[in-house]
């Protein structure tokens, strides 16, 4: 039974192209959730599939130069949220490293959600979804909305000359009806920046 059930479940993970995550409940139609688990434990230590967190896995792309390569934490966490139909925002230094403001890439990355909060270890990057209210996942543009968690990790009155100018730039990406829409959202202090780069037409 279990042997069927592992034939089973890997002719299913060859329909996924390589690189697509799946998760456990994808297969629980095929077999009970125990065994699937096992299944999914054994086809990984075979090198069948890759582990990429605990409950995730992946068929990896093949790089000529290096290999098996398996998603980043971003495109983890994407695939959560769309599984979970929730909503998320990168806050903290993750929103930061994004817009160019750092270049360092944190070890620990944090994003908003209105899904189910959770820690989930991918690789050597730890990544949290941090339980928030809705008004602070309603941003409709992808960089204003970066801005807002980045300025807010930066801290009023802390916000310097190079700062604004290399978030002006970022901001010149956006569309401006995002940006008016957003700064509606944001604090005072926030918004005041943001109106500096809405484009009049």
């Amino acid at each position: 039974m279990k042997e069927i059930a592992k034939e089973t479940i890997l002719l299913e993970i060859k329909k996924y192209r390589r690189g697509i995550l799946f998760f456990t409940e994808n297969f629980i139609s095929k077999s009970n959730a125990k065994t699937v688990n096992k299944t999914l434990e054994r086809l990984a230590a075979s090198g069948e599939i890759a582990r990429v967190a605990l409950g995730i896995y992946t068929r990896p792309k093949k790089s000529r130069l290096f290999g098996f390569v398996l998603p980043g934490a971003e495109e983890v966490v994407r695939a959560i949220a769309k599984r979970d139909k929730a909503r998320i925002v990168p806050t903290g230094y993750l929103a930061l490293n994004k817009l160019g403001l750092s270049t360092q890439v944190p070890m620990k990355l944090v994003y908003l959600t209105d899904g189910a909060p959770r820690t989930v270890i991918i690789g050597k990057q730890t990544v949290t979804l941090k339980k928030t209210t809705p008004k602070n996942l309603i941003a409709k543009g992808e960089i204003s909305g970066l801005v807002i968690q980045a300025l807010k990790t930066i801290g009023k009155n802390k916000v310097d000359e190079k700062t604004e100018t290399i978030i002006l730039e970022q901001l010149k990406k956006e569309k401006t009806a995002n940006i008016i829409h957003d700064s509606k959202l944001a604090p005072v202090w926030i918004a005041t920046i943001l109106k500096k780069a809405i484009v009049k037409e």
